[in-house]
């Protein structure tokens, strides 16, 4: 249920239709507040305020439109070749000091699945290391040897260390191509903690072999193994919206879909013949290595005439998430850097005008909440330069004129603002609920109850995530390069000192913005606390947030029934951790 054949005039009209709804919703939020703002008196500050306004209500009802959008089309079936499939393809598991048994034993778990359906011979696995710490390189050859042992994977597994990581994973990735991509037809490309379904992987390799033009097939990774209650707050939010979301941009994307990285196929001459990656000049942030290089090379591949798509009906597709709010921030920060780093190709000859208008949306993702926090500070900072109100302005008039009250305009954009968030999710609750797909997530009860219960966390969570996305931000535009860090795997679970130590500046924001209201605006005090008071208990709700999750609640079709390469996973971990443990006895 892809957006293969979808016709064109149909994915105009899906953009059209989104984009003009979002701007007529900014451009009604820009028109309320202005009445509002100015009902003591127009001033410049009324001004920006409704711009700030414009500009955060289109983002935030763009992403209610695009879940509008997968909720009310249903996008044609898609081409698959039903034949033997005699392509070889090659999955590519780039790692950069990752524990080389948990990340292995997926591959040998794939490995396993793959042979299932009868065609393991047609696939090659490649380990692409990157990994910089020669304990954890040691252990990676190791491991490997185990590899090959265990799947008798001679002639089907490889593993290459490079002694550079020019380039990062998106060289690492160009460094396999030029060396051996010719052997291969597709290469399907993971990240470390990613799982697959050996029949997924056919399946992908079936409907490329139908679509001649097709240079690039991404799933819709579903996040699995969350502990935490943050993790699995996430893990059922990607779960059960996801899929909505996922199927609007699959229809107002076309054919000029998205790459997120990772649990995606690509034919590989269309790859290498479109996707070398130019580094950019100056110094990083803005210059170096592109980060974000996903979404260029859809791009690239976009403009070389190849389609790109996101079949959303693809199952079988898994990665894991971080399991705590620092370690989030920490993976965002580095997105952060790559979609602001795309502001050098918004103008790059020959992409297309949609390519060109998601880096713009990229970048809007970040800077939005910066949007936010402009908005608040020029509310409170608003009585200074507003004018004093005049109770006598028809001259000669003895008795006073008293302002009509705008607080039901007010009330009327807090309204239209929060149905804006709250809104599509109600809508997927019950599309899931008559459709029969809560089943998958412990009934429709559970699932209204999960449901709910993520809203109020994300609403308590929003502004904590705000003010990270706003110093990223910030850090990028003064010059800060965060580099590519590695990801922190396995137990999330945070000390109230650590989360002390990386929100305190929070808490201390969350403070001067409630003294700075209460002495410039007391009337703002009530509106925002809602917003202050999350950031004053930002450690406490970092670190209870991070802790493990006993509730019934945010259950998953994964957890009420594992998928089955999850379960080979899982019997060659236990059984090579256990080895490891005996040989470390020894």
């Amino acid at each position: 249920m892809g957006a293969a054949d979808a016709p064109q005039t149909r994915v105009y009209v899906t953009r059209t239709l989104t984009l003009t709804a979002s701007l007529l919703a900014a451009g009604l939020g820009f028109i309320v507040f202005l009445q509002f703002g100015a009902s003591d008196g127009f001033d410049a500050f009324d001004v920006l305020r409704a711009v700030l306004i414009f500009a955060s209500t289109f983002w935030l009802a763009w992403g209610a439109f695009t879940a509008l959008a997968g909720l009310t089309t249903r996008p044609p079936a898609v081409p698959r070749d039903a034949g033997p499939i005699r392509a070889m393809t090659a999955v590519l598991v780039p790692v950069y000091n990752e524990d080389p048994v948990a990340t292995f034993a997926r591959i040998a778990a794939m490995d396993a699945s793959l042979r299932a359906t009868g065609f393991g011979e047609r696939f090659h696995f490649a380990i692409l290391s990157d990994t910089r710490n020669d304990e954890v390189a040691a252990r990676e050859r190791i491991w490997f040897l185990r590899l090959l042992a265990d799947t008798h994977g001679e002639g089907r597994m490889f593993y290459r260390r490079r002694t550079s990581n020019k380039g990062r994973k998106a060289g690492n990735i160009e460094d396999f191509i030029k060396r051996a991509g010719a052997a291969y037809k597709y290469a399907i490309i993971l990240d470390a903690d990613s799982l697959m379904e050996g029949a997924t992987m056919v399946e992908m390799v079936r409907r490329m072999e139908a679509a001649p033009d097709l240079g690039l097939l991404q799933t819709l990774p579903t996040i699995i193994r969350a502990k935490s209650r943050f993790g699995r707050t996430m893990q059922f939010a990607g779960s059960f919206y996801s899929p909505i979301f996922a199927r609007g941009l699959a229809m107002m994307q076309g054919r000029t879909g998205p790459f997120w990285g990772h649990n995606a196929i690509v034919r590989m001459h269309a790859f290498a013949e479109s996707c070398a990656l130019p580094e950019l000049s100056g110094k990083p942030p803005f210059g170096g290595h592109i980060l974000s290089h996903d979404y260029v090379e859809a791009a690239l591949l976009a403009r070389a005439g190849w389609t790109v798509r996101v079949d959303d009906d693809l199952t079988g597709s898994y990665e894991e998430a971080p399991e705590n709010i620092i370690d989030h921030a920490k993976r965002d920060r580095r997105w952060c850097q790559g979609n602001l780093q795309h502001s050098r190709l918004l103008l790059a000859p020959g992409l297309k005008a949609w390519s060109r208008f998601v880096f713009l949306q990229g970048i809007l993702a970040y800077i939005a909440p910066g949007f936010w926090l402009a908005f608040l500070a020029a509310s409170i900072a608003a009585p200074l330069f507003a004018p004093p109100i005049d109770y006598f302005p028809i001259e000669y008039w003895p008795f006073p004129v008293i302002p009509v009250s705008q607080v039901s305009k007010a009330l009327g954009l807090a309204v239209g603002i929060g149905g804006l968030l709250f809104l599509p999710k109600m809508l997927i609750l019950l599309d899931a609920a008559l459709r029969g797909r809560t089943r998958r997530f412990g009934g429709t009860i559970r699932a209204l109850q999960s449901t709910l219960t993520e809203l109020l966390f994300s609403s308590i969570t929003a502004p904590i995530f705000l003010m990270f996305q706003t110093r990223s931000v910030l850090q990028v535009l003064r010059g800060a390069d965060g580099g590519w860090p590695a990801q922190t795997r396995g137990d999330g679970t945070l000390s109230f000192g650590d989360a002390w130590a990386a929100s305190h500046w929070i808490v201390t924001t969350g403070g001067v913005v409630l003294v700075m209201a209460q002495w410039l605006s007391p009337q703002l005090v009530p509106w925002l606390l809602p917003v202050a008071l999350p950031m004053a208990l930002a450690p406490v709700i970092i670190a209870w947030s991070s802790r493990a999750s006993t509730s019934a609640l945010f259950t998953v079709e994964t957890e009420l029934a594992a998928a089955p390469v999850m379960l080979l996973a899982d019997r060659t971990l236990t059984r090579w951790q256990d080895f490891e443990a005996d040989a470390t006895a020894a």
